[in-house]
């Protein structure tokens, strides 16, 4: 922003206001109805969260500069404003305050299409950068103030943090991890990171904190999207990622470990490794089964996990339920769950972030654990505790408002008011629209269409265990 000029400047090109209500200088009143804070509601009940209001007078926040100053009633809001010119103020009936959301879980340099990875030849790296820009701008338009990147080739999302914090693009709060350690030919090789043995990974670890990432992530199991991986063994041994897991730790950063099998669930666990993308229990046998003692280990642990429920995952459930990530058990057991969904993914649109939120209500988590998953939840698992994801006094003004009251109904938080980053209001993008998908497609028979996602790579697996059992023994 603009610092105040001197009376004497000469200006070249005036500085111009645009269309932001609050600059993120300055101080800021902005009201509403009720303010949801991000904390659970200390009188307990069925509400579940702490909301904020006073039909008199209504309530808000205090901003000064970048940073929440003040959390209450309007009245108290005014008192507490610093003497002098008085604040700039944002009024929204019929709204609710709350924090900006967020996604921990994120592709952000892909191409946003059914191809991931197009071959940009000789241009990969800006169009990676550029693809990244996109999804940024993408994510805080639909109320995504924060994100935490799972995989980015050539460090991709570290320059896009970077450039974000010092505002020269908008977006949200970028955590970033670079690219994904795998072994050879693992799962994500082409992401650029591929290991074998201590020495290996060590240097792959080192080499990550030196390009100035946030998180490790660790692919502790095969996946869905890379050819010939398997999504439920395990492609290193718990040795392995503990030592991942330990250097990670050692340089001031978390690990996360993406894992869809059981096997690879317990190595990482067994390893200390800080988060969980997936947790979908995909046994040998080629269908999801809870491990509940493994999940109660999880819980023990204070494991952050996310089931990576995208928008399309109860359709699919419901088709074939071989695939079901167990995010109500898990919860149930008291296992950490946070909002992420593998955004930027082919058929995983970061616009779809809301409608990720929904379907997470619609596999059982509690519509109040739903909001604490995208906020104050998600912060703390991202490594952003005490910086964002609540509103209250010292944590920096990354909020949304939304019309209506989320805790009536998810669709809400589509119906947005305001988004401010570091109390810098953004002007969302237009955003296209995004169709379910249709399954079977036009024109294939349902009794022989495999499911395009998990399901049908796992119905297949258990098709060729059934032939190869029926193969006689001679």
């Amino acid at each position: 922003m603009n610092p105040s000029p001197d009376p004497s400047t000469s200006w070249i090109t005036p500085p111009t206001p645009g269309r932001e209500r609050l600059s993120g200088t300055g101080t800021a009143i902005v009201t509403a109805d009720r303010v949801l804070t991000g904390r659970r509601d200390p009188r307990g009940g069925e509400a579940g969260l702490e909301a904020l209001t006073d039909p008199l007078h209504g309530v808000g926040i205090l901003l000064l500069d970048a940073t929440i100053a003040a959390v209450g009633p309007v009245p108290e809001l005014e008192a507490a404003a610093p003497a002098g010119a008085p604040p700039t103020r944002v009024d929204l009936p019929g709204s609710t305050l709350m924090p900006g959301l967020i996604e921990t879980h994120a592709h952000l340099a892909t191409s946003g299409t059914d191809v991931e990875y197009p071959d940009y030849g000789p241009q990969e790296i800006a169009r990676l950068s550029l693809n990244a820009a996109r999804s940024a701008r993408e994510l805080l338009s639909v109320g995504v103030t924060s994100v935490q990147s799972l995989g980015a080739r050539h460090y991709v999302d570290v320059a896009l943090r970077d450039a974000i914090a010092q505002g020269e693009l908008r977006g949200p709060r970028v955590r970033a991890s670079g690219p994904q350690i795998t072994t050879t030919g693992g799962h994500s090789w082409h992401a650029g990171s591929e290991v074998d043995g201590p020495d290996s990974i060590r240097r792959s670890v080192r080499e990550h904190h030196k390009r100035g990432v946030d998180t490790i992530k660790v692919m502790a199991t095969g996946g869905f999207t890379t050819d010939a991986s398997v999504p439920w063994n395990a492609q290193f041994t718990t040795e392995e990622i503990a030592l991942i897991a330990t250097e990670a730790h050692r340089l001031g950063h978390l690990c996360a470990a993406h894992a869809h099998g059981t096997q690879g669930i317990e190595r990482a666990v067994a390893a200390g490794v800080d988060y969980l993308a997936h947790a979908s229990f995909v046994s040998a046998r080629g269908r999801t089964e809870l491990d509940a003692a493994l999940a109660d280990r999880i819980a023990q642990a204070g494991i952050y996990v996310d089931c990576t429920i995208t928008a399309d995952i109860p359709a699919m459930v419901a088709r074939d339920d071989s695939f079901a990530p167990p995010v109500r058990a898990l919860w149930e057991r008291g296992v950490r769950i946070v909002a992420g969904h593998d955004a930027g993914i082919p058929q995983v649109a970061n616009r779809a972030y809301v409608g990720g939120l929904e379907a997470l209500e619609a596999m059982g988590l509690p519509r109040h654990e739903v909001i604490l998953a995208a906020t104050s939840r998600a912060a703390a698992a991202i490594g952003l505790a005490g910086v964002t994801g609540v509103l209250a006094p010292g944590y920096d003004a990354d909020l949304i408002a939304v019309a209506g009251d989320p805790r009536t109904d998810l669709a809400a938080l589509r119906d947005l008011r305001l988004v401010a980053t570091r109390g810098r209001e953004f002007i969302p993008d237009a955003v296209p629209g995004l169709q379910r998908r249709r399954w079977p497609a036009p024109g294939q028979d349902p009794d022989h269409a495999l499911d395009p996602g998990p399901a049908g790579i796992l119905a297949a697996h258990r098709a060729g265990v059934e032939r190869a059992a029926t193969h006689p023994d001679v």
